[in-house]
């Protein structure tokens, strides 16, 4: 299995087909997948720095203009799934029928299971991970992506403390939703490391599941017992 054979957008989580989208919409979020699955076999058979956006655009037949239309930056070709997990904690974060870590905790299960549902489907087992773990090394070794990674999870905490604001009365410049929105935001991570550490042990796709959630899981257990207390009638001032 080389790069080229991976379907990126499928294993970053795709989007899914709207209800009721028309062929010039249809049309934008397909060149939206194209332009970044594109852009991620490049970068991981070139590395990150060698590839030009230019490239990218000319092996998707656009300008790069159009390339930039879709995406603010160059890093945000590869790392589009920051963009969707934005989305997910507007709308699954404001839930009122779900505590603010069963909310994140069922956004992160829907990202976990895109990745095993993609590696479930993979022929080779052994060189199916070996590439999740190229993609993770690469963004492990390139500086601006790293950077990238921590600007986006900076707009996050940022989303996510305004959620939680909404949701208590408070004000997001309240300490309460800022360290609250902090500590679920950290759950990323740790499902990140999670599965880095059990990608080489596990021997399907279901029992990587289990053991990433299950570790997940134990880090979202500590912190929903501090956010018992996130509530407008626990501020001093």
């Amino acid at each position: 299995m080389s790069a080229r054979t991976v379907d990126w957008t499928a294993l970053r989580g795709r989007e899914e087909e709207p209800a009721a989208e028309g062929l010039r919409d249809r049309k934008k979020r397909l060149l939206r997948q194209q332009l970044s699955d594109t852009a991620t076999e490049m970068f991981m058979d070139r590395g990150f720095d060698a590839v030009r956006v230019s490239e990218i655009a000319a092996a998707c037949g656009v300008s790069e203009k159009t390339v930039f239309n879709y995406f603010p930056t160059k890093e945000s070709l590869i790392l589009d799934l920051g963009e969707t997990t934005l989305s997910a904690l507007r709308t699954t974060l404001a839930d009122p029928g779900l505590s603010p870590v069963e909310a994140v905790l069922e956004i992160l299960s829907g990202q976990l299971a895109g990745l095993t549902s993609w590696l479930a489907a993979q022929d080779d087992w052994s060189q199916a991970t070996a590439v999740l773990l190229r993609f993770g090394r690469l963004i492990g070794s390139t500086p601006s992506l790293r950077a990238y990674q921590r600007d986006m999870t900076d707009q996050q905490i940022a989303v996510a403390a305004e959620v939680l604001a909404r949701r208590t009365g408070m004000s997001p410049d309240d300490p309460e939703p800022q360290i609250a929105a902090a500590s679920l935001l950290a759950l990323w991570p740790i499902q990140f490391q999670a599965l880095r550490r059990h990608l080489n042990g596990a021997q399907t796709s279901e029992e990587l599941r289990n053991e990433v959630s299950a570790d997940v899981r134990r880090a979202a257990r500590l912190i929903d017992t501090g956010l018992v207390s996130l509530s407008p009638a626990q501020r001093n001032h």
